[in-house]
């Protein structure tokens, strides 16, 4: 690793001599971008174009590149003068060429890639792969050197660069927000990131909002508007903004220089202050912006055709089409390709000249070299407790009620002691809600902005995340994972299909990730839901939906994990291995309102480790010979109604053999050749055997069971029950009622669905009718549930 001191003192002005290397290499990386767009020969344009040395297909994004790089070369310089780490995150991620040009002209990707070797095969090489079969994709994307954040789904970049600055005190993000992303909600809503980053302890985020005016096919809001109006709207968001204007070479090079130089001055001054005289005012730091406005397609051509291009929205992906079969345009492309001077730019044997690569900062000072941006090489093992210290004490089945979130919030505490600068918690302000607020014995939640006196547990300190956006959370943890540290994001179940999107590309990036070799692995991403759909009775069907389960479930099983811990010791193993693992999105869920203890810590890690097992507690099966039928369970509350259900059935149909199955890790449900927890065949055989019909209370929608058993021994027999978007405001048992998962629903389905019919079961069937006829009327008249159902304890005796 190369270092460098880091200095305290005011960016110079740019001298001649760096201007002139920033500009060539500025020149050689467009020359790269439009290389990579339409060549597949002929890569430094050594002899005349010809059809031949066109790609079949052209495709990519030069609008936004030129910008990118201009950005690029110009934090270099300040790199250089001042030994700042710097990650480069691209908001608009189709820049994809300019960044992988950037990473080949600073000798990173020839570092990673040997085979993209430092010479004119070499960039033959970089041309022909991108956006071609078997080579790399067109976005930012993990193939990328230095990159953390695809943006091929627009509006999460500022949320990346906060979360990555976080307990990250040396860091800077330069972070390029593109003028059509601002336009998404993910991003408008993650400008507020400044107010919880604490100088003292954090590094610093500065955006760049380049508004070059257009996105792919028409003009963008913020481009449009007028300065004044930007300038109020960044202001209102707590910015001191600068703005920078024009496509004039050198005057360009010359104005951004000293505002970037403002900018970062402004920053360390901030830092200097606060990591001097401690942060006790009472005001947030106002930290830089800077609006740059350029052309779109800057330095590409003005015309074609007759028709304007640069400056427009023609020139958002590839300015100049049919070039392959049209001379004109392949005149065109090749004297925009030569207006860079790629004889200044790259020697005889195609290495950048030495004009070029002064531009660029040494060793992993380079952007594309940052190990910020391959956090993996940065993470430190979690100091994790003794899950066991947290045990509940279970005497017996379902002998106990308890708010099993709570265990973990009193692990997490701990987390939070042993781990003062590498774990974080993220909720939308809803820790205490969750019942994990036990971390504020040791932590306050973060804000950068004023503090009264009536706010609790609320401090500049604070290293809690609170704000109501999932899309901010989750991004946080995201960058914050990405760059090598740990977290919780915690919300409740159906609002994390706000951000859900969010972690499928995340999934997808780990996914990808897993290819690479010089990827080290990261922490996981692990996403507790809570006050889940069974349970927000009181909130309505708008808080109903297990939605993510089904998301998750989609994802490669190489980074997809989904576990239903029925308890708090359950929760507290599941959590030790997720705080554990890597390259993972692991999803737990679990609700917070008190429910029954089913085992004790022993039982509960054994099960765990096993992902699903027989409850032989909790039915009369007696082993030696097949049940008559499975009821199977995944999910808390549908546990509790399973073995309600098996203890009606064996107080009043003893005869039928019954078999409770619980499942804990979804993912061992699948064949083994289709997800790496998947059970093998003779494992899945002595849970569900091959040919007893399955009753499944599912906590999800029931399509995902059926999903997952696919190709199991007669899938068919498998009978789900699961949330079937029957919701209200109404009782707890109702929201069970309502979906067909109570517990004289399954007994029904259990008699129904039985190998064979015994004594008594007609009747069974009437008073399981009775039941429910008595529960509709009984919660219009009372407004609460039954005693017998409300009251609920395991017992050998069923009240009438």
């Amino acid at each position: 690793m190369t270092t460098q001191t880091r200095t305290t003192a005011a960016v110079p002005a740019p001298t001649p001599d760096e201007i002139a290397s920033m500009d060539a290499w500025w020149r050689a990386n467009n020359f790269l971008t439009i290389g990579q767009i339409y060549l597949q020969d002929n890569a430094l344009l050594r002899r005349p174009l010809v059809p031949d040395d066109i790609k079949p297909r052209l495709l990519g994004h030069w609008g936004t590149s030129p910008g990118l790089s201009f950005v690029y070369t110009h934090m270099s310089r300040v790199i250089r003068h001042t030994g700042q780490e710097t990650i480069y995150l691209t908001g608009p991620g189709h820049g994809g060429p300019a960044l992988v040009a950037a990473g080949y002209l600073e000798g990173t990707y020839s570092e990673i890639y040997p085979k993209v070797t430092a010479d004119a095969e070499g960039v033959r090489r970089l041309f022909r792969q991108f956006s071609s079969p078997g080579g790399i994709p067109s976005h930012v994307s993990v193939t990328t050197p230095g990159s953390i954040h695809e943006g091929g789904e627009l509006g999460y970049v500022l949320v990346h660069a906060f979360g990555a600055v976080m307990d990250n005190p040396d860091l800077l993000a330069l972070a390029v927000v593109g003028d059509g992303e601002a336009e998404t909600g993910p991003l408008e809503g993650s400008w507020k990131g400044i107010s919880f980053l604490n100088p003292r302890r954090d590094g610093a985020v500065l955006p760049i909002l380049h508004l070059n005016g257009y996105k792919i096919a028409g003009p963008t809001v913020l481009g449009r508007k007028d300065p004044a109006e930007v300038r109020s709207l960044l202001g209102g968001h707590g910015y001191d903004v600068l703005e920078v204007e024009g496509d004039d070479v050198p005057g360009m090079h010359e104005r951004f220089a000293q505002t970037l130089a403002t900018a970062y001055d402004r920053i360390r001054e901030i830092q200097q202050e606060a990591r001097a005289d401690g942060w006790t005012l009472g005001e947030r730091p106002r930290w830089p912006l800077i609006v740059l406005r350029t052309p779109k397609g800057w330095t590409g051509p003005v015309e074609v055709d007759g028709i304007p291009v640069t400056g427009s929205w023609r020139s958002h992906q590839v300015p100049l089409s049919g070039v392959k079969e049209n001379p004109e345009h392949l005149a065109v492309l090749e004297t925009w390709l030569r207006s860079y001077r790629p004889e200044e730019l790259f020697d005889e044997s195609g290495r950048p000249t030495e004009l070029v690569l002064q531009a660029n900062p040494a060793g992993d000072l380079r952007m594309s070299a940052s190990p910020h941006a391959n956090g993996g090489r940065l993470t430190t093992e979690l100091d994790l407790p003794d899950f066991r210290d947290y045990a509940r004490d279970v005497p017996s089945p379902a002998s106990v009620r308890e708010e099993s979130t709570r265990a973990i919030g009193e692990l997490m505490r701990e987390l939070y002691v042993r781990n003062p600068t590498t774990f974080r918690l993220f909720s939308p302000d809803e820790t205490n809600s969750n019942r994990v607020g036990a971390v504020f014995d040791v932590s306050d939640r973060m804000t950068a902005e004023r503090v009264l006196e009536q706010d609790e547990k609320l401090s500049h300190e604070g290293r809690v995340m609170e704000v109501l956006s999932e899309h901010s959370c989750h991004g946080w943890l995201e960058g914050y994972t990405l760059t090598g540290r740990h977290g919780l994001f915690a919300t409740y179940e159906a609002f994390a299909m706000v951000s859900a999107s969010m972690t499928v590309q995340h999934s997808k990036w780990l996914q990808e990730a897993n290819k690479l070799e010089w990827r080290a692995k990261v922490p996981s991403l692990n996403i507790l839901l809570t006050s889940t759909a069974w349970r927000n009775d009181h909130n309505g069907f708008s808080h109903q939906g297990p939605g993510l389960i089904q998301t998750v479930l989609n994802a490669r099983g190489e980074v997809a994990r989904i576990y239903l811990p029925p308890d708090a010791n359950c929760l507290l193993s599941v959590a030790d291995h997720c705080f554990r693992s890597k390259n993972y999105v692991n999803l737990v869920v679990i609700d917070k309102q008190p429910q029954p203890q089913w085992l004790t810590m022993d039982e509960a890690i054994a099960h765990c480790a096993a992902g699903a097992g027989i409850w032989d507690w909790a039915g009369t099966d007696d082993g030696d010979r097949d049940p008559d039928v499975v009821l199977a369970c995944a999910g808390d509350v549908v546990t509790m109604e399973v073995v309600a259900a098996a203890q009606i059935l064996r107080k009043r149909l003893p005869q039928l053999r019954v078999r409770v199955v619980n499942v804990v890790d979804l993912m061992t449900l699948p064949r083994a050749r289709s997800h790496p927890h998947g059970m093998d065949d003779v494992r899945f055989g002595e849970l569900f055997t091959d040919h007893v019909d399955v009753v499944f209370a599912f906590h999800g929608y029931h399509g995902a069971i059926h999903q997952l058993v696919h190709g199991r021994p007669d899938a068919d027999r498998f009978h789900v029950r699961g949330f079937s978007e029957e919701g209200t405001t109404t009782t707890p048992f109702d929201m069970v009622v309502r979906n067909g998962v109570d517990r004289y629903s399954l007994v029904m389905d259990a008699i129904n669905n039985a190998g064979r019919q015994v004594r008594g079961s007609s009747e069974l069937k009437t008073w399981c009718e009775a039941k429910l006829a008595r529960h509709h009327a009984y919660i219009v008249e009372h407004l609460e549930d039954m005693p017998e159902v409300r009251d609920w304890v395991m017992t050998t005796v069923v009240e009438d």
